[in-house]
Parts: structure tokens; C-alpha cells; sequence
């Protein structure tokens, strides 16, 4: 629906992706947003990747003065060479007109010395680019609705008779005049600024309409760093598809993949399941060692623990994921909940999957992914895109997820297991007067797998995996008994599961 349309960059990393290569040139487009979500920043990045193209664009401010403008462009590290700033505010001449105007309200004098004004610059200095900021200064000195329309169509058709691309900047001080506003320009894009209970504010965009192009709709997340605003695109894992060499991905403990049927398939997902300290971690760090031995790269997103926390506990078990790490076989990412949006832990994974080239993807835990999320309810969602996605690039995605309890019934905050292609299963259990740990593994879609339960520990030489437990039963209920014939269970075979429920 977009091809042959000459398109101009926004200068803003995401935005053209979403809006399929860029603002369509020659219209008028409308920004909006509350104040702070981004709305000047946005616009003087579209103004300096004009520059940089050699497309002189002018700045129209109605609000801001001149010199906070370059303040915003010296504090984001910007030249603003090649731009135009222009200053027309809006309040001294208004205020000298109320007290010399008798016959004409002052304000309909001044909205025609602004909007001549702006246009005068406009004419002298005849730039490709043009941002009007803002919009709630004119709405204040039109008066009445009619007026305000007629004036932002006469804006609409002057630019457009010049060949400029414009954007129109609007603090949406007014929601009433929202859906007729929408109605003029060529394409609206929103900008949202949402502060949570607690952690950094979450920021997220909608391209809600763009003539004659095909842009990804609803929400993406976006923030604004030393350098301008950064956009997250919304994971369509339907987008990304390739091929890839079938395989799978070993643990190098011969215990664990006889358990998983041989290995974990590319491609597939596999939840780790357990109570806090029994090894879940150091299960999937395993992984990512044993990928490494191969020459195969992973993503480590550490939610929980800090990497020093996972170079010490490695280390203790005869686990060096520190060498791994400093080969650059293993990037290890400290992840903080409350200052990171979903999607730009879902551009973290693309990143890291296109640019990096892994195979593997670990998410210690799923309960910090959680806590990450704006609403609980959500999580899925955004969680089966992304396995999706991973899945589609032929990359092995492991994700723990804590269990609350030690012995006994156990309980999570959330349920996934529906989601992945595997589900491993560690547990405590009670016997001769000691804590043990046991490893099993429920479910496996893609092949057959070891529906035993055996014994797991962690030691100075680092994981082991015994024998099946066949000499008790209850194992999973943190408090099994002796079996009086211990011979009872003694073929331990495999089979094909969809879900491999144990009793």
C-alpha cells in the first residue's frame, strides 16, 4: 500500500520501522501527547535528520522560547546546524493589546499576527522540514471551535502547495477537540507518559492513523535517553521468520539429557520449575556453558541476582561462566524490573538473537519478567510473542520460573507451563533425616522423554544426577514413603508425552 511514496526519516531508532520506512513526504502530520511524554524531542530529532540529509527545516515556537530549545539540543549531545529556530510567543503582545484594542477582542488580533508571522519565516527561510509547536497556543486564540478548524486547514493546505513536510505539535489540553483535530492531518501519532506506583515512568506511542500506509498498529514502548527518544516496536513474531538447521542443545551432564529425551530442541522453549535454592539457575547456567564449549553464543537476562552473584555461585559449583562471559560466548545482562518497559526487553532479545548471533536465551526468572510488566494480566501475551519469536529464529529459549513453598504443595504466581515445549521440574524432598533434591521432567512435545524421577544434587564438582528414586513414592510430595517392593517400578522407559503428568 506504501510503495512508491518518498519517505522522510524520522531520525528517531524504531519509529520508520513501525511507520514502514518513514513519514510519507510533502504532508501534515499531528504529534500529540501529554506534557513531557516526548513531543519536542521527537520533533527536533525529525528536524536534525533532515539536516543531516541537506533538508533545511525551521522550528516554530510558540511556547518555548528559542534559547530552552537549544538547551533541550545541548543536553542530548545535538548540533543544530542547517535549523531554523523561530520564536513567536504567544502573551506580551497579547497582553499590550488588551489594553489598547476597544473595538476587537485582542485575541483576534493576535491569532492574525502569529499565523502571518510564522508563515513570513517560513517564506524567507523555505525549508523541506517544518515543526509547529504548538497547536494549544492557536486553539487558545481561535476562540471557538470553527475558527480553530478553519485555521489548521489553511496551515494544512499552505504546506502542502510547498512541498514541506510538517509536523504539528498538540499538548491535548483540550480532549474535546481531539477527534475533529484527527480528522485534518495526513497521519497522528500519540504519545503517552504513564507513572507507576513505584519505579521509572513508562512511556508508549501509537501511530493511530497514516494515509496510504500499511504501519504496525498499538502500542510500543519507547524511552528517552542522552540522545533522544528510542522506540520499541511491538513484537510481531509472524514477521520474522527463518530457516534454520534442525539440532539440539546438550547440558554436557549425561544425567540431564538422558532425562530430556537426548537434548533440548532449537527452536523450542523450556521452563525450569522449583523452589527458591534448589538449582534452577545453575541448571540453566549449565546450558549456557555447554553452548559455549560449542562455539554457540548466549543471552543471559538476569532478573534476580546481580552477575556477581552468578560468577561467585558458579564458580563454587566448578562452573566457569566468568571465562565464558569474558570470551564473549555469554553475555550475562543484569535486569532491573522497575526500570525496564516490555518492549524494550523484547528489543533486548531481537538484539541479541540478529545482531549477536545466539542460540540460546536464558530468563532467570520469569517471576523478575514479571515484575517488569505494567499489568499482570499481560504478561502472557507478550511472553508467547516473544517465545514465538525465538522459536521462528531457531533459538533455544530456558526460563525459570520460582515456586513458592519448600516441601510439599507447591504453588506460582504465574502459569506458563501451558506455553513451553518443556517443562523440568525440580523439588525438596524429605528422607533419613535429611533434605534432598529430585529432578523430573514433565513434559516434552517434540519427542520422547525419561518419565522417571532421579535424584539431583550440587556439588564442588558440580552437577550430578543419580539413579531413579524407584525405592520411594510420594517423591513429589516433599515426604515420600519406602516402597515395600522396591522392585515394583523397575522399567523406567521412555515415552511420548504431550503433557506427562506424574503420580
Amino acid at each position: 500500500m506504501s510503495e512508491g511514496l518518498a519517505k522522510a526519516h524520522s531520525g528517531v531508532p524504531g519509529l520508520d520501522e513501525i511507520m514502514r520506512g518513514g513519514f510519507p513526504r510533502n504532508y501534515v502530520y499531528l504529534v500529540q501527547g501529554d506534557p513531557g511524554a516526548g513531543k519536542t524531542t521527537l520533533a527536533m530529532q525529525f528536524l536534525i535528520e533532515g539536516a543531516r540529509n541537506g533538508e533545511p527545516g525551521v522550528f516554530l515556537t510558540l511556547s518555548e522560547s528559542a534559547q530552552e530549545l537549544r538547551t533541550v539540543a545541548v543536553s542530548h549531545g545535538w548540533s543544530l546546524e542547517g535549523i531554523t529556530i523561530y520564536e513567536q510567543l504567544v502573551g506580551d503582545d497579547l497582553l499590550r493589546q488588551e489594553r489598547e484594542t476597544t473595538m476587537f477582542h485582542p485575541a483576534e488580533v493576535e491569532l492574525g499576527k502569529t499565523v502571518h508571522a510564522l508563515l513570513d519565516q517560513v517564506e524567507k527561510v523555505k525549508p523541506k522540514r517544518v515543526v509547529l509547536d504548538s497547536l494549544s497556543e492557536i486553539r487558545l486564540l481561535s476562540q471557538s471551535t470553527l475558527r480553530y478548524r478553519k485555521q489548521i486547514l489553511a496551515l494544512k493546505q499552505y504546506f502542502a502547495s510547498r512541498n514541506m513536510t510538517v509536523l504539528l505539535l498538540d499538548d491535548r489540553t483540550e480532549s474535546a477537540h481531539d477527534l475533529q483535530l484527527h480528522s485534518v492531518p495526513h497521519g497522528v501519532i500519540m504519545l503517552e507518559r504513564q507513572a507507576p506506583i513505584y519505579g521509572a515512568a513508562r512511556r508508549r506511542l501509537e501511530v493511530v492513523k497514516l494515509r496510504g500506509v500499511g504501519f504496525r498498529g498499538g502500542y510500543h514502548d519507547f524511552n528517552i535517553l542522552q540522545g533522544g527518544l528510542c522506540v520499541y516496536p511491538r513484537l510481531v513474531a509472524a514477521e520474522h521468520k527463518r530457516k534454520f538447521p534442525e539440532g539440539q542443545c546438550l547440558s554436557n551432564v549425561p544425567g540431564i539429557d538422558q532425562l530430556v529425551g537426548g537434548g533440548l530442541d532449537r527452536g523450542s522453549s523450556t521452563v525450569i520449575l522449583g523452589p527458591a535454592g534448589v538449582g534452577k539457575s545453575t541448571l540453566s547456567t549449565q546450558y549456557a556453558i555447554a553452548a559455549a564449549s560449542r562455539g554457540e553464543k548466549t543471552a543471559m537476562f538476569i532478573f534476580d541476582e546481580s552477575r556477581r552473584s552468578l560468577f561467585s555461585r558458579s564458580a563454587s559449583l566448578h562452573i566457569d561462566i566468568k571465562s565464558a562471559v569474558d570470551n564473549g560466548f555469554v553475555n550475562a545482562q543484569q535486569i532491573d524490573p522497575a526500570e525496564l518497559p516490555p518492549g524494550e526487553f523484547a528489543s533486548l532479545v531481537r538484539r541479541a538473537v540478529e545482531v549477536d548471533g545466539v542460540s540460546l536465551v536464558v530468563i532467570d526468572s520469569l517471576n523478575g519478567y514479571l515484575n517488569a510488566m505494567p499489568e499482570e494480566r499481560y504478561l502472557n501475551l507478550h511472553l508467547h510473542e516473544l517465545l514465538s519469536y525465538l522459536s521462528e529464529q531457531g533459538v533455544a529459549a530456558i526460563m525459570v520460573v520460582a515456586q513458592h513453598g519448600l516441601i510439599g504443595t507447591m504453588t506460582g504466581s504465574i502459569d506458563v507451563s501451558y506455553l513451553a515445549d518443556a517443562v523440568l521440574m525440580l523439588r525438596y524432598y524429605e528422607a533419613e533425616g535429611e533434605i534432598h533434591k529430585a529432578i523430573s521432567v514433565l513434559k516434552k512435545r517434540s519427542g520422547a522423554h525419561e518419565t522417571a524421577i532421579r535424584d539431583f544434587s550440587l556439588n564442588s564438582a558440580g552437577i550430578k544426577v543419580g539413579p531413579p528414586l524407584r525405592q520411594f513414592r510420594g517423591i513429589l510430595s516433599g515426604v515420600p514413603i519406602v516402597n515395600s517392593d522396591s522392585n515394583s517400578n523397575s522399567n523406567g522407559g521412555q515415552r511420548n508425552s504431550e503433557s506427562g503428568q506424574l503420580h
